[in-house]
């Protein structure tokens, strides 16, 4: 088959596209025909030697979405979706026309979604999951403010907050979400991350002085002192990121005095089949058009791929982008 791979860490010009080995089914392992694997900044990390764990030589890409062409007979022709942490980083990823796969890590597809759809879906919305509801424990009647609200992890955990109940989603990032994105239908209200605007003042304002109950720090490091300081009384704090700069300065009294409480999520921990079984849960969101991906952008086939990674690294597309192999 063929694949993106790279044998050593560096820039989108690492990658090489060429023959290897096809997977192989065994007892517990299935094998996936790549239909359509999504570009991640997590993966340009990856391959620029950033994440934690990589193992080479290694075939890069954590989204996927595909059909079954080997394992157990019950899944041999299923249109499945899926990610992990271990995906593209001790596993060999989705960047590739074919993929193998534990058993437990085959979810199926929601029917209302394409494979490209399908494919852009895995790390944000799991790890928008798993720090809203999981970690955080965002309940009905409460107050999030999304900074990051125009990526896909902030996209995503605008749309889980809707359907918790949220009776307030404030979104801050540096622009506004597209029109065409599902955020900017959800939130109540956008506040500008730049040098001119008090986040933390406009979010106790809008919020009639408390505050949210949530914060939900897509983007994290730079913005973690005006994240801590936008939370309401018992407020909860999810960290994913540190972009910038990985310490910040906090005020520890107002900190404890608020009974604050900052919390990390890292969707890395959770390997293929973990996620699956968070896919599992958030699929029915999808099936009811209650849940949407990003819009799609730009699509590359596999001989491409490469520049997949350019076009991701360079952050000039804003939505997904998208490899069909």
């Amino acid at each position: 088959m063929r694949a993106l791979r790279f044998e050593r860490f560096g820039g989108p010009e690492v990658l090489s596209v060429g023959d290897v080995s096809d997977p192989v089914a065994a007892e517990g392992i299935a094998v996936v025909a790549v239909r359509a694997a999504s570009v991640n900044p997590s993966d340009v990390m990856n391959v620029a030697g950033v994440m934690e764990g990589t193992t080479l030589p290694r075939v890069p890409g954590r989204d996927f979405a595909g059909v079954v062409l080997e394992g157990p007979g019950e899944c041999r022709g299923a249109e499945v979706w899926g990610t992990g942490g271990d995906i593209g980083f001790t596993l060999d990823g989705s960047h590739a026309e074919r993929m193998a796969l534990p058993v437990g890590a085959l979810a199926r597809k929601p029917e209302a979604l394409d494979f490209a759809e399908a494919a852009t879906v895995g790390v944000n919305f799991v790890v928008g999951w798993l720090g809203a509801i999981e970690t955080a424990e965002l309940a009905e009647g409460e107050a999030i403010a999304v900074f990051g609200v125009s990526g896909g992890v902030g996209g995503a955990v605008a749309q889980i907050a809707r359907a918790v109940g949220a009776t307030r989603i404030l979104g801050v990032d540096r622009r506004a979400p597209a029109d065409d994105t599902p955020a900017a239908d959800i939130i109540d209200e956008f506040v500008p991350l730049d040098d001119h605007t008090d986040v933390a003042a406009e979010i106790r304002r809008v919020t009639g002085g408390r505050g949210a109950d949530v914060v939900y720090d897509a983007v994290g490091g730079v913005t973690t002192p005006s994240a801590v300081t936008s939370l309401a009384h018992r407020g909860r704090l999810v960290v994913i990121s540190a972009a910038g700069t990985s310490t910040a300065e906090i005020d520890l009294a107002d900190f404890y005095h608020r009974e604050a409480r900052m919390l990390g999520a890292d969707s890395r921990k959770l390997d293929a089949t973990a996620s699956a079984e968070r896919l599992e849960r958030i699929s029915p969101h999808f099936e009811r058009g209650e849940f949407r991906p990003l819009p799609i952008r730009r699509t590359f086939d596999l001989d491409h791929g490469p520049d997949a990674y350019r076009a991701v690294a360079e952050k000039k597309v804003h939505g997904r982008v998208v490899i069909r192999p």
